[in-house]
């Protein structure tokens, strides 16, 4: 595995890159409050037959983080940022995996360009409302009607205990090693890392807003879709990925018993999925 940096769009982007580039990519697109390191056990097992990329957005991980008084952090810029990695890297076609916050930048992307996806694997990364657990109807309220104050609970989410609590939550005792949530929470605490974070849980309503154009895309493009999921996971709950299967004939999915970041206890489960469907035709 290598660890790099490219300029996209004047700002850094860093990632981790593995396998063979003559094999087809498959791009891993990390949620919150994690980076590229998410990845860190999986990316091996598939860099047997794929050319694995996993960039850290803009704002996340190694890559550059500017004040949020100085850059639109909407899922749409990272979006672009994304895109622009892509194009960067001369990135014609790819599977796409998306966890949590990767997955309205990673539908986005496949709704933009369809013609661009190989397949897709969606792990705790929702796009229906089915998905959405007993805490967003709290988010919601904020959207309707932010104020200061609403913003400044909401920062609860940053604390040493609450990422603590999203790693271990629904997994059995001594199946999560520290590692993940560690460096979480030490990004937690960089320069404006809550302003940043807090405008993206304000953007977070246009995700919601996107969701039926997602659901529009699989509609159209019936893409090879796995859908595994920890199955306790009180965020995106398990009913986010049953929904798949009403619009995506070619959609699979797998219930895990662990919680929100599942890749965390079942990568070595996930990533035999993932070379069970797709290494034959490659």
């Amino acid at each position: 595995m290598e660890f790099k940096t490219i300029n996209v769009n004047g700002l850094d982007t860093f990632y981790r890159e593995d396998g063979d580039p003559t094999k087809p990519t498959f791009l891993l697109l990390h949620g919150f409050p994690t980076a590229s390191h998410l990845f860190r056990n999986l990316m091996p097992m598939l860099a047997q037959s794929f050319h694995v990329l996993a960039p850290d957005f803009i704002g996340f991980g190694q890559s550059a983080a500017p004040l949020h008084t100085d850059f639109d952090y909407t899922f749409d810029n990272l979006t672009n940022y994304v895109d622009g990695f892509l194009s960067a890297l001369n990135v014609k076609q790819f599977y796409l995996y998306v966890f949590d916050y990767g997955a309205p930048i990673g539908f986005e992307l496949a709704a933009r360009h369809p013609e661009r996806i190989l397949g897709i694997v969606s792990q705790n990364g929702n796009i229906y409302q089915e998905g959405l657990g007993a805490k967003w109807a709290d988010r919601q309220t904020y959207w309707q009607h932010p104020t200061a104050e609403l913003r400044q609970q909401y920062q609860t989410a940053f604390k040493a205990a609450t990422i603590k609590g999203q790693y271990l939550g629904g997994e059995q005792p001594g199946s999560v090693s520290p590692d993940g949530y560690t460096l979480d929470i030490h990004y937690t605490e960089l320069p404006d890392y809550a302003e940043r974070q807090s405008d993206l849980i304000f953007d977070y309503q246009n995700n919601v807003k996107n969701y039926p154009r997602f659901q529009q895309y699989l509609r159209d493009n019936q893409p090879e879709l796995i859908a595994a999921w920890g199955k306790n996971d009180p965020s995106f709950v398990y009913q986010g990925a049953q929904a798949f299967l009403k619009d995506d004939a070619n959609a699979e999915v797998h219930l895990l018993d662990g919680g929100h970041f599942v890749l965390e206890s079942h990568w070595q489960t996930i990533g035999q999925l993932i070379l069970d469907k797709w290494t034959v035709s490659n």
